[in-house]
Formats: structure tokens, C-alpha cells, sequence
């Protein structure tokens, strides 16, 4: 038996519906405490969540892993993965690296990201999601951290367009006070968290949640520990033969998203770029083909 290649996470949420009463209290106490519940020994982890380590046993087993000793260096593998910075990434892939030219390694790999980012979005998640950034009846606010605030700012000027009533947060964190006070129940926060996860997003998505703010978080593979408040949170695959992690596949999703908020309400929207189109002409910022 092979060990799996998806994490721990997406392994349980696959197979849950296949698992007994037993072994879904033993995977949900380490879904609430991911993946720290599971990096003791078998007879602690058994103890802590209150199963029998036959339960365990069998899980994991489920879970495509030959024993505990596998499932266990596949949390701390995930683990060490999370905290990683460039030149341990780049290291991972170096030592893997099949002798081809690195152009084929790089769109291999970013197919794949994109192929397996798509096919592990739910479709009622997304559309759930979709329907909260085209909701002018209330605010939209987009922030992003060091790497992905480029991908907060694609969104915001996207989405900007498509509807009324978009914020977004600049990237100093001492700023976030102010959109807090105006953050009410209702609104939808669209927040970008991937590896090293930012801890002041984190307490930014807590304060907002407990505003009644609905967060929607687009993360990596490993997943942001926003995830855990989210309403909704999509994983992205990143990583690619480079000391950097890709955000091609987070691109893709957040441009389907885009897409989707704006066929939500599309009389609106239209009606919306055809007075953005009428500014353009005023001001003149573009040229038109064949004008000199």
C-alpha cells in the first residue's frame, strides 16, 4: 500500500461518509485541533480523544495509510511543509527534480496544481461563495497578506466593477481597526492566506466573524488556520519546481469566482461596465483601436 499524496485533511473529508461513529469522533476531534491531535503516540492520541486505539488503527487504515507510524510522519511532514520558506522548498524539489528541462517541470507541475485545485472545490461551497461577493445588499472587503495582496488588489479591481460597495484593506495591519468599525452582520470578507500563514489575518478573521461577518478564504493546500472560522475556505495547490510556491491555480479559482459573482446579478452588472465604459470615454485614459 502506498501512502497517500492529498494531506490528512482532504483524506478525511473524502472518505468520511466510509467511516464508523467511532472513527468520525476520533477525525473530527483532529480536524479541531489539525494536525496537533495527532502527533502524539497512538496511545496517547486514543486517550486525548477519547477512542480505542483499534479505532485508530482502522481509520487510518481507511485513509490509505499501512499504519499509524505512516499517518503520523504524514502530519509532521504536512507540518514542517507549513513552516517552510524558500530555500527548504527549493531543496524538496532539487533533490526530485527528473533531468528535464525546467519549462516542462514548471508547466507540468502547474497543470497539475490547477487540475487538482478544481476538481477538490464543491460546487455548492462555491457557488455559496460566489453569491456572497455579488450581494450589494451588503459590503464586500478584500484584504491579502505579503505575497497575496497582489491577489487582493486583482480581486478588488475586478470586483469593483462587477458591484457597488467593495473595500479594500490596505496592507498595513495597523490600519484594520478602521474597516473593522464598519464591518457589520451580513458582510462577506474575501480574505487570500497561504503559507507562511500571517497571524494578524487570522486575528482580522476572528474579530470580523465575530462581527457576523461571513469570511471567505482562498488558502493552499495545507490550509490557512483561517479555515477553521471560515464560512467558506478553498484550497489551492502551490507548490511547483521553484524555492517560491505558484499562484496560478489561486489565480484560476479566484477568476472563476469573479466570473460567477458576476453572472449572479448580471443586469445589474452590465449596466454597471457600460457606465464604467462612458467614464473611460470621458476621461480618456485609453486609446481606442485605430485612433491616432
Amino acid at each position: 500500500m502506498s501512502q497517500p499524496t492529498a494531506t490528512v485533511r482532504e483524506l478525511i473529508r473524502e472518505h468520511y461518509t466510509d467511516l464508523t461513529q467511532s472513527e468520525r469522533k476520533f477525525a473530527n476531534a483532529l480536524l479541531e485541533n489539525y494536525p496537533a491531535a495527532g502527533l502524539a503516540s497512538i496511545t496517547i492520541v486514543a486517550a486525548q480523544t477519547g477512542v480505542s486505539t483499534p479505532t485508530i488503527a482502522r481509520m487510518v487504515q481507511k485513509l490509505g495509510f499501512k499504519g499509524f507510524p505512516q499517518f503520523h510522519q504524514a502530519l509532521l511532514k504536512e507540518l514542517q511543509a507549513k513552516v517552510s520558506g524558500p530555500t527548504e522548498r527549493r531543496a524538496n524539489w532539487a533533490t526530485e527534480a527528473p533531468e528535464s528541462h525546467l519549462l516542462n517541470r514548471f508547466a507540468k507541475a502547474v497543470t497539475q496544481n490547477i487540475q487538482t485545485t478544481f476538481s477538490n472545490v464543491p460546487s455548492e461551497a462555491f457557488d455559496a461563495a460566489a453569491q456572497l461577493l455579488a450581494n450589494t445588499d451588503q459590503t464586500l472587503f478584500i484584504v491579502g497578506g505579503r505575497i497575496t495582496h497582489a491577489l487582493a488588489d486583482y480581486a478588488f479591481t475586478h470586483l469593483q466593477a462587477v458591484r457597488p460597495r467593495v473595500i479594500h484593506l490596505t496592507s498595513s495591519s495597523a490600519t484594520w481597526p478602521h474597516y473593522l468599525l464598519d464591518m457589520a452582520r451580513g458582510d462577506t470578507l474575501l480574505m487570500f492566506d497561504i503559507r507562511r500563514y500571517e497571524s494578524n489575518l487570522l486575528r482580522l478573521a476572528e474579530l470580523a466573524r465575530e462581527r457576523g461577518v461571513d469570511v471567505v478564504l482562498i488558502t493552499d493546500q495545507w490550509a490557512s488556520p483561517v479555515a477553521e472560522i471560515a464560512s467558506h475556505s478553498f484550497t489551492c495547490w502551490v507548490e511547483i519546481p521553484s524555492a517560491w510556491d505558484s499562484n496560478v491555480s489561486t489565480l484560476m479559482l479566484l477568476e472563476a469566482l469573479i466570473a460567477a459573482a458576476q453572472e449572479e446579478a448580471w443586469p445589474q452588472t452590465k449596466a454597471r461596465y457600460e457606465r464604467l465604459d462612458g467614464l473611460f470615454e470621458q476621461t480618456r485614459l485609453f486609446r481606442k483601436p485605430g485612433s491616432q
